[in-house]
């Protein structure tokens, strides 16, 4: 959720991340007292990201929560996982579903039910709403989280104060496992028509589940599952189309419940890879259900589908999804090689204009616009320095520096509520004092900081004196959104989804249809922002854990919003004709929807999936996965009926000057008249004419 509102030359850092092969395997297990897995992550990281070091950080910090926690249901000695995509089942007095795709998944007053959602289609949004089809009444009378990994979660369920059995749910499988902390009997909420006795398959709401146990039976009536201490149930939905043979195959491949997903990644100039590992009880096959765009590779294909709201995807069995994303280098810096003196000279007299402009109340009190507004001056020195502007370029460091003074300030938050940042130590995290947009409801802090960890590494680069003076704080914002691993004090990447390739916005979730993202490019910067921060600090593992964060959500945005592929060769059985769009704006666990959180005016729905247009925007907006010319030319036609003089009008002419350098000469005519209404907070006229020369004279 989001609404949008250098160092000397001789040490210009026009390219962040050269990147060598580097592989982090971030997943270990311990066992928690009520019998539950408690997976927290394990990783070689820099000894800023040390338990003992972030605790100390946040010591120095200070407590200071913006408001009151809400309702948990989450087990004692874990961090909150806020911004997941099964955040809904933690926080607030509901009980909400969840969208481990294929699949959903809803906590009811017993027990749970799961659904494959039906998906259907209208002009402004492709839907998948959660669904009650097939789940087990397990007598339980509440529930709470008793373990998670950014991608599975166990909830343990309760009664009288006992944990009566966990089931456990992961994106990428179809399978929901239950695990019986007692001896008992369980009933199904569909009968089970036996085809063993510990075999059968249900239906309910016109979808057949598959049901296998072990250390357990069905009885022969099909209404009750008996199970002994330990012994488990795994349901999953059957395929359109499966015969028996397959159905059978199917429930010894899915027989043991899944424990937990394990998260390796590496890199390369090229690709950025990650392996997401399925573990079982028994450490062997499972279903395995890879994205459209994921691929299949070490995985064996059984022929068979779901329908989902990315398209169809393949039921697949193997112990690991393995896919990797084009490496997107972070850059702080435009190409400006190939301008003409003319070009320059322009540029130069501009930037005096714009600079002008820049004083130390040009800064906002909050961490969404101050961090815009840094943003747009760490670029506007940029270019100083790139023209040679030294008076210029010296005297908008000054000013930057002294602001991000503030915001680095670990005591600041002790005499003022503005420009500060407190912790919070029921949730675990960094809050602005400010707050804006539900920032201290954890939402959109990735939008929000990638603002100043960039601003901060374009003004640090070349200097270890800032570098030492922001650092403490600085490392602090890095952990509260990507954390290369578990402490007491942040989660591991707290927005970050690898099965999804995209973070989640919201903290809390309190939504229907699950977690949200709707701003893909500002997730981009965020972590185009953690690398500068990364690379001035000299931390190549969090440039390394940076460059594979920006090259999956780049990947991701294309894929799922900014070019995506809504054919009906690409979904199969369900029919989504009825969607008119060329791009969706903002996507959900259950929909995909053409609209913003803030206006239906076409301009917004598609600037808020470009804003800010960083020097790293061209590496994947402009990619062949972008669409090419004519859909970038198609999405800011749709955009713009009216012309250029609208919010986001400046990234719009940016976006149009990626389809071609003919484009980019056309906008750049367009930009040079541009009303200042429509040029973002976070950009200035000099940047938007710098980004399209660099594009026209290419």
């Amino acid at each position: 959720m989001s609404i949008a509102s250098r160092h000397p030359r001789s040490r210009r850092l026009v390219v962040l991340v050269a990147m060598a092969a580097v592989a982090t395997t971030v997943l270990a297990g311990c066992t928690r007292s009520d019998g539950g897995e408690d997976r927290t992550s394990t990783t070689t990281v820099d000894a800023g990201f040390s338990a003992s070091a972030l605790a100390s950080g946040v010591q120095r910090l200070g407590t200071a929560p913006v408001v009151p926690a809400p309702q948990m249901r989450l087990a004692d000695g874990l961090v909150p996982p806020t911004n997941r995509w099964f955040s809904g089942l933690v926080f607030g007095p509901d009980l909400l579903p969840v969208f481990p795709s294929p699949i959903s998944y809803t906590p009811t007053a017993a027990g749970f039910s799961g659904g494959l959602p039906t998906v259907t289609a209208s002009a402004n949004g492709i839907t998948g709403p959660a669904v009650a089809q097939f789940g087990l009444d397990v007598g339980a009378t509440g529930m709470r989280v008793s373990a998670y990994d950014q991608v599975a979660v166990t909830i343990a369920h309760t009664a009288a104060g006992s944990v009566v059995g966990h089931s456990t749910i992961a994106e990428g499988s179809p399978s929901i496992g239950y695990t019986a902390a007692t001896g008992q009997t369980v009933t199904p909420t569909a009968t089970i028509t036996r085809s063993s006795r510990t075999t059968g398959t249900a239906t309910g709401a016109g979808q057949e589940w598959a049901v296998v146990v072990e250390g357990g039976s069905i009885a022969a009536d099909g209404g009750s599952i008996t199970l002994e201490r330990s012994g488990s149930v795994v349901m999953f939905p059957v395929p359109a189309g499966a015969r028996d043979a397959e159905v059978g195959t199917l429930q010894r491949a899915a027989a043991s419940p899944l424990t937990g997903v394990e998260l390796s990644r590496s890199g390369s100039s090229d690709r950025q890879r990650t392996v997401l590992a399925y573990r079982t009880a028994a450490r062997g096959d499972t279903l395995v259900v890879p994205q459209r765009s994921q691929g299949t590779s070490g995985l064996h294909c059984t022929g068979l589908r779901y329908d989902t709201i990315d398209g169809s995807v393949p039921l697949c069995t193997g112990t690991a999804l393995r896919f990797s994303a084009p490496t997107v280098t972070p850059t702080t810096e435009l190409d400006l090689s190939a301008l003409t003196n003319g070009d320059r000279a322009e540029l130069r007299e501009q930037v005096t204009a714009d600079a002008a402009g820049i004083d130390a109340s040009s800064f906002a009190a909050d961490t969404y616009a101050g961090g815009k507004n840094l943003s747009r001056a760490a670029n506007l020195y940029t270019l100083a320095d790139q023209l040679g502007m030294d008076r210029v370029a010296a005297r908008l460091r000054t000013t930057t520096v002294a602001v991000l003074d503030r915001w680095a300030d670990a005591k600041g938050c002790l005499t003022r509520t503005e420009q500060c940042f407190g912790y919070d130590d029921t949730i675990k995290g960094v809050v602005g004092q400010t707050a804006s947009f539900g920032s201290e409801e954890f939402n959109d802090h990735h939008f929000h900081y990638g603002y100043i960890l960039y601003a901060a590494g374009v003004m640090a680069a070349g200097h270890q004196d800032l570098v030492d003076r922001w650092n403490a704080t600085m490392t602090l914002v890095a952990a509260d959104i990507a954390a290369p691993t578990t402490t007491a004090s942040f989660p591991e990447q707290r927005v970050y989804d690898p099965y999804a390739q995209h973070s989640w916005a919201s903290g809390y979730s309190p939504f229907v249809d699950g977690n949200n993202q709707e701003s893909t490019s500002e997730a981009v910067n965020a972590w185009n922002g953690l690398a500068a921060w990364a690379s001035a600090a000299g931390d190549d593992g969090l440039r390394s854990e940076a460059t594979w964060l920006l090259s999956n959500e780049s990947a991701a945005a294309l894929d799922d919003s900014v070019a995506p592929d809504i054919s009906a060769s690409a979904f199969g059985e369900a029919d989504v004709a009825s969607y008119d769009h060329d791009i969706v704006s903002l996507t959900w666990g259950g929909k995909r929807d053409y609209g913003t959180w803030f206006s239906a005016l076409p301009e917004a729905i598609a600037g808020i999936q470009l804003i800010p247009m960083t020097p790293a925007a061209p590496a994947y907006l402009g990619s062949p996965a972008g669409g090419g010319a004519s859909h970038i030319r198609a999405v800011v036609e749709a955009a713009t009926p009216n012309g250029y003089g609208v919010q986001f009008g400046d990234y719009l002419l940016m976006y149009r000057s990626l389809a071609s350098a003919a484009d980019a000469r056309r906008a750049l005519t367009t930009a040079r008249t541009l009303p200042d209404v429509a040029i973002d907070t976070a950009n200035t006229r000099s940047y938007t004419l710098a980004f399209i020369m660099a594009e026209a004279r290419r």
